[in-house]
């Protein structure tokens, strides 16, 4: 058999949706979603950004939270767009690379960005007093930093063996991006070894994170109980409550297709979980913290109110301006 790996052929992504009424109707409402994060998210990033009320530990979180959403999405829904409007699937073997080492990277450091968010709602609700020496801005931002760097070093990992294998099969990826398990079937070697690798990054970064959560959560749930105060109970409800549907939306699908063995996976049914941590999940996040918060909401009215202060001054500005 002929091995052929040479970086000038093309790959072919299959795509999300069929070529018709059904499918155009879905591309329709993914373009929506993809809109909709990408005002979503950077709405996020621009309000913690320029409000000072927001300048905590919890919020720069978020605001990272929201970059890595920005940009996860960015890096499928525009591709999978194009293919769809002009019929052109194929991906260079270099640009395959690419997309897939952006979406390795931002996958990981998410998962691990949500466990550091779920450990400083852990140390707000049951170590108030202690709160801000066990989550300073240097502790913030080592967690940020840490799940940046682990990210792509998982990323680099699983996206160099993906480029350096041969590849003698259809060069047709049966997704609607370039995922390494996807592109790994087209392979003509054994991939046992990677698969492994695979069980063993996914414990690593998603199972592992969500174990912390889960125990984050049921200690937290707990001090939640003990609580006398009505309001403070709430409002901690409130909390958890919004950073476990987030949670369940991204680590559930995840860990369900790559903890899989390839002989119990269906390309169909992973296409399908890929949409939910893939581009609802960066849709839903800046919605689940906007809108049950009362600190963004807030923040989102000071922020009209200044604007609407400036456009009132810069009117009256040039009505009092001496005319010549």
């Amino acid at each position: 058999m002929e091995y052929n790996n040479q970086t000038s052929i093309d790959f072919f992504l299959s795509g999300l949706f069929p070529p018709s009424r059904i499918g155009l109707f879905f591309f329709i409402l993914i373009v929506l979603i993809f809109l909709m994060a990408l005002f979503g998210n950077l709405s996020m990033i621009i309000l913690i950004l320029v409000d000072t009320h927001l300048h905590t530990p919890m919020y720069y979180l978020l605001s990272q939270l929201s970059l890595m959403d920005l940009n996860y999405i960015s890096a499928i829904v525009p591709k999978m767009a194009f293919d769809y409007l002009f019929r052109n699937k194929t991906i260079s073997f270099i640009g395959c690379g690419v997309q897939s080492f952006f979406f390795l990277t931002l996958a990981g450091g998410e998962g691990l960005l949500l466990a550091s968010m779920a450990y400083d709602r852990y140390v707000a609700i049951c170590f108030p007093l202690h709160y801000p020496t066990h989550m300073s801005k240097r502790i913030c931002a080592l967690m940020i930093i840490g799940s940046w760097i682990m990210g792509s070093i998982n990323s680099c990992a699983h996206t160099v063996y993906a480029l350096h294998i041969p590849y003698c099969r259809s060069r047709t990826i049966n997704h609607f991006f370039c995922d390494v398990p996807a592109m790994l079937t087209l392979a003509c070697m054994d991939t046992w070894v990677y698969e492994y690798t695979v069980f063993v990054s996914t414990t690593l970064l998603i199972v592992f994170p969500f174990i912390g959560i889960a125990c984050s959560y049921g200690r937290v749930l707990f001090a939640i109980c003990c609580m006398q105060s009505t309001e403070g109970r709430k409002k901690a409800y409130s909390t958890c409550s919004t950073h476990l549907t987030v949670v369940t939306f991204y680590y559930a699908p995840f860990a369900y297709t790559y903890l899989r063995p390839r002989s119990l996976r269906s390309p169909t049914e992973d296409k399908a979980l890929a949409v939910f941590y893939t581009i609802l999940t960066p849709m839903l996040n800046p919605i689940i913290y906007s809108l049950r918060n009362k600190e963004v909401i807030g923040a989102l009215r000071r922020l009209i109110q200044r604007m609407c202060s400036i456009k009132m001054s810069s009117k009256s500005s040039l009505v009092l301006w001496p005319q010549k």
